[in-house]
């Protein structure tokens, strides 16, 4: 497999997702950061946490990236998806701020 240059913060952010990093996961994000997960919303922390517990890092989920590029200001990185909640190829965009995730939004890939 060829290896993929992925930015930071998003690297890292990947990486500790991958090892099932709650803590780590958490702290990627600013204060109000948001996760979009095919429409569904959720806002700060509390929100994220909730949401990851059952379908992404409390899920046992890894991305392995396959592409990666930039769209409109947001880093994209498009991937395999394997959970115990789903899986399949699936695209994630970053929207980023000193080092920190604003926003991840997740789609198709």
């Amino acid at each position: 497999m060829t290896d993929i240059s992925i930015p930071e913060p998003v690297a890292s952010f990947i990486h500790t997702v991958n090892q099932h990093d709650e803590e780590g996961f958490l702290n990627a994000f600013t204060a109000e950061g948001t996760v979009d997960d095919w429409g569904r919303t959720f806002v700060g922390r509390d929100q994220i946490k909730a949401w990851s517990d059952k379908e992404f890092v409390g899920a046992l989920g890894t991305l392995t990236p396959e592409e990666v590029f930039n769209d409109a200001g947001e880093l994209v990185v498009i991937g395999d998806w394997r959970s115990n909640h789903a899986n399949g190829r699936s695209r994630f965009a970053f929207s980023t701020q000193d080092e920190k995730i604003v926003k991840m939004t997740i789609r198709e890939g």
